[in-house]
């Protein structure tokens, strides 16, 4: 089934972030950068399963319509396809739900893509509590599982700022790749200065009483509630991790020397992601910490408007901010 045209014109769509409002953002990202990257490399194809829509990449389908792929509603496929590809030479970016690529095509992306070094990029849409429409959707539980995959790159980026970067850096990445992405209207957060690297961790903000240690667009939250922390008199750091593999394990251990109280905040359950990492990260090192984790519950997640999951199961604003006052 043919998929609608790009219009920029249209509202906010399944996915797209909340929090927007006063904010400067940028309309479909991923697709924009793509279909740029895509002038420039002519091996670069791209490839959907059905939800070109919903992940953005009909910038680079309109651009270059003859290296773009719908194989349907078919994520196995999806990824040995990619991977087809790959072995010719191109440089293969696909593209559907995050929870359709890990819980039915994880043995595709573990064997296809990473054991076979295919330069497969995944750009896995709606992650955590993104999606609306309940655990049939809803990809807590993709970093946990992803992680387990060997010489598989995994990159949650904070903003569109960060984004755009990743788009273009995975190309030189070799291998298989998964991308947490943000899709629609995505927020401007970072310096127009800031520069993505591979497997490293950025210090976005100094505050002497708080380390915050956070990944995706939680790290925007992160800002967010540090800021208003501030108000009541609490400075918070902010250290972002956008590679969750490989690990900055040497600066987290750097960063959370210099606190006494941490809090880790994803958008993830806190089992097997960011919080687990840096847990493990702690104990190899031989540092105990008092730590608050800001993410989701061993669970299962109702439907509803992302507003009233995140404050729900209590990943939202206000629940972030007491979490900062709490941990002075």
């Amino acid at each position: 089934m043919a998929e609608d045209t790009f219009s920029p014109g249209r509202t906010r769509g399944m996915g797209e972030l909340i929090d927007i409002s006063g904010k400067t953002t940028e309309l479909a990202p991923f697709g924009r950068t793509l279909a740029e990257l895509g002038t420039e490399r002519p091996e670069i194809v791209g490839l959907t399963a059905d939800m070109g829509r919903y992940s953005d990449i009909l910038p680079f389908r309109d651009a270059h319509p003859t290296r773009f792929f719908n194989v349907g509603m078919a994520e196995q496929c999806l990824v040995m396809v990619a991977a087809g590809l790959a072995k010719t030479g191109k440089i293969a970016y696909c593209t559907t739900y995050s929870v359709f690529i890990t819980r039915r095509a994880y043995d595709f992306v573990a064997i296809a893509g990473a054991h076979s070094k295919a330069n497969v990029k995944i750009f896995a849409g709606m992650p955590g509590l993104m999606n609306g429409y309940g655990a049939t959707h809803q990809a807590t539980e993709d970093l946990n599982m992803m992680r387990g995959i060997a010489d598989l790159t995994i990159i949650d980026p904070c903003d569109a700022t960060e984004l755009k970067q990743v788009v273009r850096a995975v190309a030189d990445i070799p291998g298989a790749v998964y991308v947490r992405t943000l899709r629609g209207k995505v927020p401007v957060e970072l310096p127009a200065d800031y520069r993505f690297e591979l497997g490293k961790a950025k210090l976005l903000r100094r505050g002497g009483d708080v380390g915050i240690i956070s990944t995706g667009y939680m790290s925007a939250r992160a800002l967010d509630a540090a800021k208003a922390a501030s108000a009541a008199g609490v400075e918070a750091s902010v250290l972002h991790l956008s590679t969750i593999k490989p690990f900055d394990a040497r600066s987290v251990r750097d960063f959370a020397q210099q606190f006494r109280r941490l809090i880790v905040a994803e958008n993830h359950k806190t089992t097997g992601g960011l919080a687990s990492l840096v847990v493990e990260t702690l104990y190899d090192s031989g540092i105990v910490k008092p730590m608050i984790k800001i993410g989701l519950a061993d669970s299962f997640f109702e439907c509803g408007s992302q507003e009233y999951l995140e404050a729900k199961y209590g990943v939202d604003l206000p629940r972030f901010v007491r979490a900062i006052v709490e941990a002075r």
